[in-house]
């Protein structure tokens, strides 16, 4: 209710038994027995505002069965008068302010059954004759506060304990390696202690454990357990709900008897050290509903059983080593809220199945190396709140149906590939909190819309390509917790950005400038449209009397390479293969696979312009071409590539020594330059003497036949000129017609 003011007298109500005044907003101190009935059995008092201590009257009143003062702020400690309430069976304390230690007067009522002291200041070791004088106990709860020392042993002779809770203590010693002798317990929970398992004796608690058949929820969580977890606990109680172990020291392979544990429904063993991979039987625990795993070692893949956990509403399995695909079929998980698998290794597209997910709340997938494209399903995802996908390899755009997620309030897609435009929609995000994609390809302009969005408390978009006037309503105006820096071409926004001011158009000056445009435009178009017309029907008068070219034969045979046994000798075209690189075409050396023959591939650039007919002037001028000195064609492929794209080669002897420009230039103290490749001045005179007997062949020998279309006439088939030599270009590009002539007059074998 909502009753106020000091609790009044009662004491004239002499048959009342029973005052129940919790849940109000009752103030001031507990009173004195006088103001209570004389025969008052039961009275609740908790969940109100009563400060104070508790008063020693109050244990006069020796008719009480159940006492209840918790979440109040009374101080102080427990009287001792406490152990004169000999009909006492409930006394609830906690989430006050008591403190002092344990009180031991507590256990000279042996009528009691519940005692509840959590949540308070209390301090120092339990009495060790704990459990000896409480032969009724049924539930003991003491967690959050301070005690410290070990549990008692004797706690295990209150025979008739269902639950207990020491949760958030500083107890410290092991576990009672007797406990199995509460043969009614359903309830041990042992969480956040300092508690200590090393050795088979300090673990025996859990063989022990055994023997409590009605065992429902077992919490040894963030204590100091380590080694690994022996085979016998698969001997647990059938009715085993909860097995909490996270936070401790435990090692090994994933426990193997877990397996035995049918009506397991929370599994927590993260953070520990465990190794080897999750087993795939786990998929058969069928009531499981929470899976913690995560700050592990697990490895291995992802188990696809686990979508047979029909029950399954939140799987932690981030921070491991798992690799390979996140499996499709967790999109049968109907009632999954949260999927967690960042931080591991996993690889592959995201499934656009877990978007299909309807209970879905959290996706968080960051920090992996999921690649392709977010999928449009997203927007399916109506319940999806917290979306992490950082630090990951996704491409393509951020998709427009992520702004149908009515409900998302985190969205965080840093650290990818992202490109092309932020869409507009995330403006309808009505409850978006955080919006962080930064450290992308992003470009366009910043959407407006953003500006609107009322609960926006973080916006990152820096470090993209975005461009424009940055928005001064909402988040932008908030520089503190609005990022655009490493975006050049953004300008405006707030003052405190620093950002160059936006260009300001007039708009008188616009509508003369559109006019201008229009007067030179329409004009210009009607010109160049005449003039297409004109060149259409001149081409076709002129088509109809050229000679039309094609690749050109070489009058003998050669043997037959395909793209595909180029790119297999050549490695793929490997860099490491590359011996030099031309105007129209790139060089590579290869093996052929039919028959070893080492040879130098040119590969004609086929997208540049002229390199379709330099390779037809080249065909046409090696055809003609018969010289000793000459490198001799093995063949030519005129093709299509893997990816349907036109491929034309030429495939020469490959040149062990090099080509002449790199003899003639090296330098004699070069280091790199062995005494084999260097040539003396002799031999340069020599060369000199050589080129000038080839000018004069090229130019005065009868039987000279490449010397017109080498250089090209009125009557050639082309008129191009070859960039690089006629055969291959060794490393180095060649810088005048002198060297072409010395590449084609020389092949240094």
């Amino acid at each position: 209710n909502t009753l106020e003011g000091e609790i009044p007298d009662f004491a004239n109500c002499s048959s009342l038994q029973m005052l129940w005044l919790d849940r109000n907003h009752l103030v001031g101190k507990i009173p004195t027995h006088a103001n209570f009935p004389p025969h008052l059995q039961s009275l609740l008092i908790s969940y109100n505002n009563l400060t104070g201590k508790i008063p020693v009257s109050l244990f006069n009143v020796t008719t009480l069965t159940r006492l209840d003062i918790s979440s109040n702020r009374i101080s102080g400690e427990i009287p001792s008068e406490i152990g004169n309430m000999p009909m006492l069976q409930f006394f609830f304390a906690w989430g006050n302010k008591l403190s002092g230690r344990f009180q031991p007067a507590i256990l000279n009522v042996s009528s009691l059954a519940v005692l509840s002291l959590a949540s308070n200041y209390l301090s120092g070791q339990l009495p060790s004759n704990l459990g000896s004088s409480s032969p009724n106990l049924q539930k003991f709860g003491l967690f959050n506060n301070l005690f410290d020392g070990p549990i008692p042993n004797s706690l295990v002779n209150a025979s008739k304990l269902s639950l207990v809770d020491l949760l958030s203590n500083n107890f410290t010693g092991v576990v009672p390696s007797s406990i199995g002798k509460l043969k009614e317990l359903s309830w041990l929970n042992l969480e956040y202690n300092q508690l200590q398992a090393h050795d088979k004796q300090d673990w025996e608690f859990m063989n022990s454990l055994s023997n409590c058949t009605e065992l429902q929820k077992l919490s040894l969580r963030g204590n100091r357990l380590e080694g690994r977890l022996s085979d016998t606990f698969a001997n647990l109680s059938a009715k085993l709900e909860m097995f909490f172990f996270g936070r401790n020291r435990l090692s090994g392979g994933f426990p193997a008897g877990i397996a035995n544990l049918h009506s397991l429904e929370f599994l927590a063993l993260d953070e520990n050290q465990f190794t080897g991979v999750i087993p795939e039987w786990l998929g058969t625990l069928e009531s499981l509903r929470v899976i913690v795993l995560r700050n592990n070692a697990f490895t291995g893949y992802t188990p696809s059983s686990l979508s047979n956990l029909s029950l399954m509403g939140e799987l932690f399995l981030d921070s491991n080593q798992l690799y390979g695909h996140i499996p499709p079929s967790l999109g049968n998980l109907k009632t999954l809220e949260s999927l967690e698998l960042s931080n591991n290794i996993l690889d592959g597209s995201i499934p656009k199945e877990i978007f299909s997910i309807p209970t879905i709340r959290e996706i968080a997938l960051s920090s992996n190396s999921l690649g392709g494209p977010l999928p449009t399903e997203v927007g399916r995802a109506k319940q999806l709140q917290y979306l992490y996908l950082s630090s990951n390899n996704l491409s393509s755009g951020i998709p427009d149906t992520l702004g149908n997620c009515d409900s998302m309030e985190y969205i965080e897609l840093d650290q990818n590939f992202l490109s092309g435009s932020i869409p507009a929609s995330l403006g309808s995000i009505r409850n978006l909190q955080v919006l962080n994609v930064s450290h992308n390809r992003l470009s366009g302009s910043i959407p407006k819309s953003i500006g609107s969005l009322m609960y926006l408390e973080q916006l990152d978009l820096s470090f993209n390509r975005l461009e424009g006037e940055v928005p001064e309503i909402g988040i932008f105006k908030n520089v503190t917790a609005s990022w655009v820096d490493g975006n050049k071409g953004l300008c405006g926004g707030a003052a405190k950005l620093h950002l160059p001011a936006c260009p300001v158009i007039p708009s008188n000056s616009t509508k003369h400038v559109t006019s201008t445009v229009l007067k030179v435009v329409i004009p210009l178009v009607s010109m160049v449209s005449l003039a297409v017309v004109i060149s259409v029907l001149l081409f076709w008068r002129r088509k109809r009397k050229k000679i039309y070219m094609s690749l050109p034969s070489f009058g003998r045979k050669f043997p037959r390479v395909s793209c595909h046994d180029l790119d297999r000798a050549t490695d793929g075209f490997s860099t490491s293969n590359l011996i030099g690189r031309g105007g129209y075409s790139s060089v590579y050396k290869g093996r052929l696979l039919q028959d070893g023959t080492i040879v130098a591939v040119k590969v004609f650039t086929l997208e540049t312009r002229g390199a379709q007919k330099s390779f037809i002037a080249e065909c046409n001028a090696l055809r003609n071409v018969r010289h000793r000195n000459l490198d001799p064609i093995l063949t030519a492929c005129s093709s299509i590539d893997s990816k349907g794209n036109d491929f034309k080669a030429l495939v020469y002897e490959f040149m062990p020594k090099g080509d002449l420009h790199a003899l003639l230039y090296s330098a004699l103290g070069d280091e790199n330059t062995s005494n084999s490749e260097r040539i003396t001045l002799a031999q340069r005179l020599s060369i000199v003497v050589d080129v000038a007997d080839a000018l004069e062949y090229l130019h005065h020998d009868n039987q000279a036949g490449p010397t017109q279309s080498y250089f090209g006439d009125s009557n050639s088939a082309s008129s191009t000129v070859i960039k690089g030599t006629i055969g291959y270009v060794a490393p180095g590009d060649v810088c005048c017609s002198f060297f072409m002539l010395c590449h084609i007059w020389y092949s240094i074998t």
